[in-house]
């Protein structure tokens, strides 16, 4: 197989898992190859058991044009979803399937010096007890917190590796190439790619969780910034309030709005005698399960928990009538762990816009719920692989035939 045809199949391969179904003509033209080439390489990979015949695309008065989707099995990526507390970590197929459970790992990254160490652990853990041989996993894709540098593979803020870049530790404790990304980018690239921002043009995504990350969709694009930092929504100054920030200042709109801080409230709440039912669940057993209660309880109504959820979405949607007014998007997305939420966040998100948005640009920005929800991290790291699948450090043929990377 020449280096071209490699390249080639590579290309249809990552447009596929993209697309789900394409034509030839639609391949042709997103690949930038003729007609007969790329029919040439469909039949290849036809016969090399990769793709199949999907059925006809819908008529619009001519011929109907044949699609073709990947096998779901050609190939696997490892998603790992971390936040500053616990780590996910399962294998997909080329269809965006589990093929593994979650494998969720209490792994906390601040002051941890062994955590890089435990990550590659519980990753090898994971692909050995799959099954899956490494030579069949396309990658494995990283969403993390912190100062990501996805160009370096470095985390200035976790995972300390030394003077070995990040990336290259992962890549050579599993044998399998790896990248990483800061977890807002990622989940803004699974609203992109898979979900409520999919042919959006521009977009905020919101994400909610241990801080309020963001990742910017512009001109069709993630942006990432200069060097891969935009989007600390989280650490905008919004509050003269003296409380401290993990950032080491004070006043962020993490200290009034992040779930860590909701679930402080519950729980200051509960001692201080309020009626919710939430008194039956909490203190849990972890964070984790605290801020699912706080969650759960909304959605049955309990007073006190919708408090919770509306003082902060308020604050959410002071730092959005910043966005909208700098930005100008389409759409905020409303994403990540809270995003189960619901339309819970709409209401005060809006009520913030009301009063501090100029009305022409808040009417033109929808805000709409996500539904990849929790998983959205993790599918954002499948993509992430996808995306980089043709940065091919050095590409093998798999036993099926795949060009994989290694």
């Amino acid at each position: 197989m020449t280096d071209k045809n490699v390249l080639y199949k590579k290309k249809i391969i990552r447009e596929l898992y993209f697309a789900h179904n394409l034509s030839c003509s639609d391949l042709s033209t997103r690949i930038d190859i003729s007609l007969p080439l790329a029919a040439k390489m469909l039949n290849e990979l036809m016969e090399e058991n990769v793709i199949v015949e999907t059925g006809f695309a819908p008529s619009t008065g001519g011929r109907r044009p044949l699609l073709y989707s990947l096998r779901s099995n050609v190939l696997y990526v490892v998603a790992v979803a971390m936040d500053q507390l616990f780590t996910r970590i399962v294998i997909m197929d080329m269809q965006r399937r589990h093929v593994t459970v979650i494998r969720e790992v209490e792994l906390p990254l601040v002051n941890n010096g062994s955590a890089a160490a435990r990550l590659v652990q519980s990753i090898n853990e994971c692909i050995q007890g799959s099954g899956i041989a490494k030579e069949d996993i396309a990658g494995i894709g990283i969403g993390m917190p912190g100062f990501v540098d996805a160009k370096k593979g470095v985390n200035y803020s976790f995972l300390d590796t030394g003077e070995m870049p990040l990336t290259r530790y992962i890549t050579t404790g599993t044998g399998v190439q790896t990248f990483i990304e800061n977890d807002s980018s990622l989940i803004a690239l699974a609203e992109f790619r898979f979900g409520a921002a999919r042919n959006k043009r521009s977009a905020m995504v919101i994400n909610l969780g241990w801080g309020i990350g963001l990742g910017m969709i512009l001109n069709g694009e993630i942006f990432r910034g200069h060097n891969g930092f935009a989007g600390e929504f989280s650490h905008l100054p919004l509050f003269t309030n003296n409380k401290l920030c993990s950032c080491g200042k004070s006043g962020c709109l993490e200290t009034e709005a992040s779930l860590l801080v909701v679930v402080g409230k519950a729980e200051e709440g509960i001692r201080n005698g309020r009626l919710t039912l939430l008194d039956q669940l909490l203190p849990a057993e972890n964070v984790d399960q605290a801020c699912w209660a706080v969650i759960s309880a909304a959605e049955r109504g309990d007073k006190f928990a919708v408090e919770l959820l509306s003082e902060a979405g308020y604050n959410i949607g002071r730092g959005v009538a910043i966005l909208i007014h700098l930005l100008n998007p389409e759409a905020i997305v409303l994403s990540g762990r809270g995003s189960s939420a619901g339309k819970i966040w709409q209401t005060p998100i809006q009520q913030a816009l009301n009063e501090h948005c100029i009305p022409r640009l808040a009417a033109n920005a929808s805000i709409e719920i996500s539904q990849l929800g929790y998983n959205a991290e993790l599918t954002g790291a499948g993509a992430l692989v996808m995306e980089n699948y043709l940065r091919n450090e050095k590409t093998n043929i798999s036993k099926k035939g795949i060009p994989v990377n290694s």
